[in-house]
């Protein structure tokens, strides 16, 4: 058996008996001081132990979400038509997609921005509208000339005043004017306003009754509307519910849909007579348009653009105005709430690029300048987050951020609102810098000793000091 008193020969932490200690005021002052100071640094060694530390660097971009990158939109266009807006993409390959409709959606919008209704639909993609055979000889009037002053005269004495809304320079105006007078005269035959009075053809001037045109929202040329009696105007907000042809423009075609509205028909032949169905669509309530949706483009330097477009319609670009606002702009995929709270716990300031246009409004005062096209320019970054937890990293979040520059740039075409990308070849990588228990253990155990340790060798230079001082003053009284 090992004795008691051989256990204690091995002690390392021998103590002195009380009775041959002393205290002093200044070995109590340190003590304090001592023992304050190590709760500061305990203090600042849990926090910065707590405070979660990241490295960044700068690599080539290894996405693992494939060679397409997801360009999501809100964009609102006070004076841009949904009849004619189109949504294009295009890029340096090549590529060249024009007015894509799958994953868009279009909402007319009035000059405050605010919904007039329902979700606007194109209608069924027609075939190449036929123009008829043209005509360069004289072409007697049958429409009516319809101005600012007759307009509404003709639109409440006629059960169905059918319009067309043209400008004289424009190209297929001029194709369809022979068939349009030719169908004119022709109803005019048939149905004669006097007797009939149940249809009217006529047209109006764009160029020299641009109020009108501007009250009934034509932004393209030719543009044929049809108003009925009693339901063309709205109350809310004097919006005007009409339809708009879109169909065959020979006199044949055009006949053939002037008859069907007046014809009394029964159900089944509207069920049947689908040609006749998609040619006409409701027409616009207002004169802006809401875009929202999504495209996917190749992560090559690309356009995307909003413009207006058709292929039998020619535009004024004085009197186009692109302005826009932007709620949304943001590419790849959408990062959940959740997601992006995790991984500003790790990086702060992650996040803020991610959507930086939204909510900026880019409008161009008429006063100032027409036939203008906004330019975004946009740089795109890639940035991935890497978590660590129990020795295993996992991808916390993929997002790409991005800056930009925009411009108002004097067009020569029909102006647009142009988004010009290209993403970056490189990718920030953010990875989370864990630390370990033992190692804050061990830093606390180090503060505790080493200052216990520091204030022992203050205490007894300081107490020593003193002693000295006491013996001097006392030789010096003898």
């Amino acid at each position: 058996m090992i004795s008691t008193s051989k256990l204690k020969s091995v002690d390392f932490y021998r103590k002195i008996p009380r009775d041959l200690t002393e205290a002093s005021l200044s070995g109590a002052g340190l003590s304090i001081i001592a023992a304050l100071f190590m709760v500061f640094l305990f203090g600042m060694e849990l926090n910065n132990y707590l405070t979660v530390s990241t490295s960044t660097s700068v690599i080539v971009d290894k996405s693992s979400d494939g060679d397409f990158l997801r360009i999501d939109f809100n964009l609102s266009f006070p004076s841009l038509s949904c009849e004619f807006a189109s949504v294009d993409v295009s890029d340096v390959l090549g590529t060249n997609r024009l007015n894509i409709t799958k994953t868009i959606r279009k909402f007319s919008i009035d000059h405050d921005l605010r919904p007039t209704g329902s979700e606007f639909h194109s209608g069924p993609v027609l075939h190449d509208i036929n123009h008829g055979d043209e005509f360069d000889g004289v072409v007697s009037e049958g429409s009516v000339s319809l101005t600012g002053r007759n307009f509404d005269q003709y639109a409440h004495q006629y059960p169905i005043l059918v319009v067309n809304f043209y400008a004289p320079w424009c190209y297929w105006s001029n194709r369809l004017k022979s068939s349009w007078e030719s169908a004119a005269n022709t109803m005019r035959e048939r149905y004669d306003p006097e007797l009939d009075g149940r249809i009217i053809l006529g047209r109006v001037d764009c160029t020299e009754e641009v109020d009108l045109c501007r009250r009934h929202h034509i932004q393209g040329y030719p543009s044929i509307r049809i108003f009925r009696k009693g339901s063309d105007v709205k109350e809310d907000h004097g919006h005007h519910d009409h339809e708009s042809y879109y169909g065959d423009r020979d006199t044949e075609s055009l006949l053939k849909t002037m008859e069907g509205l007046i014809a009394p028909l029964p159900i089944e032949s509207h069920k049947s007579d689908n040609s006749t169905q998609n040619a006409k669509r409701p027409a616009p309530l207002t004169g802006g348009c809401r875009i929202e949706g999504y495209v996917r483009v190749k992560k090559v330097p690309g356009n995307l653009i909003i413009s207006a477009r058709s292929g039998s319609h020619s535009f004024d670009p004085s009197l186009m105005n692109m302005s826009h606002v932007i709620s949304h702009l943001s590419f790849g995929m959408n990062v959940s709430p959740k997601l992006m709270n995790e991984a500003k716990r790790l990086m702060p300031y992650i996040g803020r690029s991610h959507d930086k246009l939204n909510g900026r409004s880019f409008i161009n005062h008429r006063d100032v300048d027409a036939n203008v096209t906004i330019e975004h320019y946009l740089q795109i970054v890639k940035t991935e987050v890497v978590a660590r937890r129990s020795s295993r990293e996992y991808k916390l979040l993929e997002e790409y951020e991005y800056t930009a520059h925009s411009s108002l740039v004097q067009s020569v075409y029909i102006p647009v609102a142009k988004f010009h990308f290209e993403l970056s070849p490189m990718q920030v990588l953010i990875t989370e810098n864990p630390k370990s228990f033992s190692h804050f253990i061990t830093n606390v155990c180090a503060i505790i000793g080493g200052v216990f340790t520091v204030a022992g060798i203050l205490d007894s230079i300081l107490h020593n000091t003193i002693r000295m001082m006491k013996k001097i003053e006392l030789g010096k009284n003898f």
